[in-house]
């Protein structure tokens, strides 16, 4: 079976007053992909992740969703996405519980329905036994992997991490970066992660580099090295960000 698009992007602009922080960006990703959004500090990758969850706006260009038109068919689109933003967004002084059940009647789910789901996302990140804690008593690797929860309990299609790890321990870290990979796999799900950290990509990962608000390549990890003529991503990653510093 052909995976399907999840998520389209086409001929997206963007500007800060006079500023352009996003010049017709384009591209593509289907079902089971795990994307890699690289770029540094600055590229565009804060300004596209709020183009495609609609905290912005922007005439310049179009984003579907699973199909969905994010402008004319905007609630059947978001429904269809799952996020995790840079800076944590929990209830600190609310347990795990409090948090994820607050997200499930959000969505308009059953209080059945919600402890399944619940169940199921925590027990997935071996963080159920620690369900009746307070956001503030964990650390921030449990912190995310609470997020995460969260952005998965609606049965998302395309899951957004702007930049998930940032902060964390190795270890914590590097067990996040398994765990998304594997359920891009296990569940076909589309993922969109924002990264400028190298060693967060897997050799299957298509990736899209993105530099002051253009994205420089785009591919698999294999094309992207052609594309730069490097044999290393971290070498493509200098070549096709630092070429052109103004």
């Amino acid at each position: 079976m052909k995976p399907s698009i999840a998520l389209s992007v086409e001929d997206l602009s963007f500007s800060y007053g006079g500023k352009k922080a996003l010049d017709r960006v384009s591209f593509k990703i289907q079902s089971g992909d795990c994307t890699l959004l690289l770029g540094p500090n600055g590229a565009g990758k804060s300004t596209l992740f709020s183009l495609i969850t609609r905290l912005y706006d922007t005439r310049d260009g179009r984003i579907e969703l699973c199909g969905f038109d994010i402008k004319r068919q905007t609630r059947k689109a978001l429904a269809k996405l799952g996020v995790v933003f840079q800076q944590t967004t929990l209830d600190m002084d609310l347990t795990v519980m409090q948090n994820l059940r607050y997200h499930t009647a959000l969505h308009g789910m059953g209080r059945k329905l919600a402890a399944q789901r619940i169940q199921q996302e925590l027990e997935r990140l071996n963080m159920y036994e620690r369900r009746f804690e307070k956001i503030r008593q964990l650390n921030g690797g449990h912190r995310r992997r609470v997020e995460i929860a969260r952005a998965l309990l609606h049965k998302p299609s395309v899951l957004l991490l702007d930049e998930p790890t940032v902060g964390l321990d190795v270890p914590s870290r590097l067990a996040i970066v398994e765990y998304v990979h594997q359920l891009a796999i296990d569940e076909k799900l589309a993922v969109l992660w924002a990264s400028h950290l190298i060693d967060e990509i897997y050799p299957d990962d298509h990736l899209i580099v993105l530099h002051k608000g253009r994205i420089k390549a785009s591919g698999t990890v294999d094309e992207v090295l052609k594309i730069s003529n490097t044999v290393m991503i971290k070498d493509a990653f200098y070549t096709l960000t630092q070429g052109d510093q103004a």
